[in-house]
């Protein structure tokens, strides 16, 4: 029975992966080139969510300052969940829907990227860096899923919403990931070119 349970886990999150190729590979390849485009120009991506959200923030930074599968400079990111003191002092000082927002206002420049991940698409911290970022002009790329929330009247067209098509917040994390890995090979492919070619 375990067991039993344990393969409808694996072939449920095959499944969505496989749909959300079909449904999310162009806007996937415009948030690669926004992004490719924003760090190429100098600026920076800054990430946000909460929870597991906030963890795939932080990895999609670490792989961008560190490396993904190749070698390469560094590429300019941050997670805004990972500085405890600023974290704490806002939500103390100004509540905690303003934790990202602040922080957005305080770094973010006119060409910088917010990547704004919520499985819901609700999380309010969340939509309120998305509305700083706007007034710093900058471009959001969205990852969200449970028909994209409050997100996808926020967005403008010139944003890109990548909306896994599913209401179980696991499966959409497992596609999250997947979608932050794709932007990573993509960044890189974008920047560097076909590793493939020069061999």
């Amino acid at each position: 029975m375990l067991e039993s349970r344990i393969r409808q886990h694996f072939e449920e999150s095959a499944q969505l992966k496989l749909r959300a190729a079909d449904l999310l590979a162009e806007p996937v390849a415009q948030a690669i080139g926004a992004i490719a485009n924003a760090l190429s120009n100098g600026a920076k991506v800054l990430a946000c969510g909460n929870g597991g959200s906030a963890a795939d923030a932080q990895h999609f930074s670490a792989e961008l300052v560190g490396r993904f599968e190749r070698e390469r400079p560094e590429l300019a990111a941050v997670a805004l969940s990972t500085d405890s003191s600023i974290l704490t002092a806002v939500a103390n000082d100004y509540g905690f829907d303003q934790i990202f927002a602040r922080q957005v206002r305080a770094l973010g420049q006119p060409g910088d990227v917010l990547l704004a991940i919520s499985t819901s698409g609700s999380s309010p911290n969340v939509i309120e860096a998305v509305r700083a970022a706007q007034e710093r002009d900058m471009l959001i790329v969205a990852l969200s899923g449970k028909g994209g929330g409050k997100l996808s009247a926020l967005l403008s067209d010139v944003d890109v919403h990548l909306c896994v098509p599913h209401d179980r917040t696991a499966r959409i994390q497992e596609v999250h990931l997947l979608l932050l890995h794709c932007i990573c090979d993509g960044v890189d492919w974008t920047l560097m070119g076909n590793p493939e070619e020069s061999t």
